[in-house]
């Protein structure tokens, strides 16, 4: 009964970082069309669900507490609450970088973009894509998904650099594009280390999977 009891604590806690990594996704899909569609409101919206996702931390934290102290978990069981304490800290990690979109976006207002906005929603996707697989990774403890996931960091790195390129270019050739162009570049690199705290998730998985510690990229 005592093991039964156990599990089911497991479940649940497992299912609470599901639903931390569900809330997560949004932000991301609703910082960046905050900043695609000028969208003021939408980017508070983003910034106050913020702390939403930091009492969902912190409950899973103090869970995760509990059942070591109070249930002395075997092995792999340590491994997997011992993971999942590192794991919503990188989600929480993601959410904050949501915000720091949003106050971008807020800071950029209402003025005309200074180029069409084609790569940021590019990565957008791409992260999601990379969350969406990292939570079915992580439901089924697939390490294979989750290595593949990890790779796909190199393809955000890579827009980044082009997006990174451009916009150097333009604030070289004219200097009115300084102040966005300044805030556009954070963006890109907000969106890059989402990525990484993803990759991070994805060796955690790995290690619950597998019990062994791996840098994927």
């Amino acid at each position: 009964m005592v093991r039964e009891g156990f599990e089911s604590s497991l479940k649940s806690l497992k299912e609470e970082v599901v639903n931390m990594m569900e809330k997560v996704s949004k932000l991301i899909q609703d910082s960046v069309d905050s900043l695609v569609n000028r969208d003021i409101k939408l980017a508070r919206e983003v910034i106050k669900k913020d702390d939403e996702i930091d009492k969902l931390m912190n409950d899973i934290e103090e869970k995760t507490i509990e059942l070591i102290a109070l249930q002395q978990p075997m092995a792999k069981d340590l491994r997997i609450i011992f993971s999942i304490s590192k794991i919503i800290t990188d989600i929480e990690r993601v959410g904050d970088f949501c915000v720091n979109i949003c106050k971008e976006t807020i800071k950029i207002g209402h003025e005309e973009h200074i180029k069409p906005l084609i790569d940021i929603p590019k990565m957008r996707d791409i992260i999601l894509e990379m969350f969406a697989n990292t939570k079915e990774s992580f439901i089924n403890e697939n390490y294979k998904l989750a290595y593949r996931v990890g790779e796909d960091d190199e393809i955000i790195d890579n827009l980044y650099k082009d997006i990174y390129t451009e916009i150097l270019m333009m604030i070289h050739e004219d200097s009115k594009f300084i102040s966005q162009g300044t805030k556009l570049l954070f963006v890109g690199r907000y969106l890059e280390r989402m990525a990484d705290h993803i990759t991070n998730i994805c060796e955690r998985i790995i290690y619950i999977s597998q019990g062994d510690r791996v840098s994927i990229n």
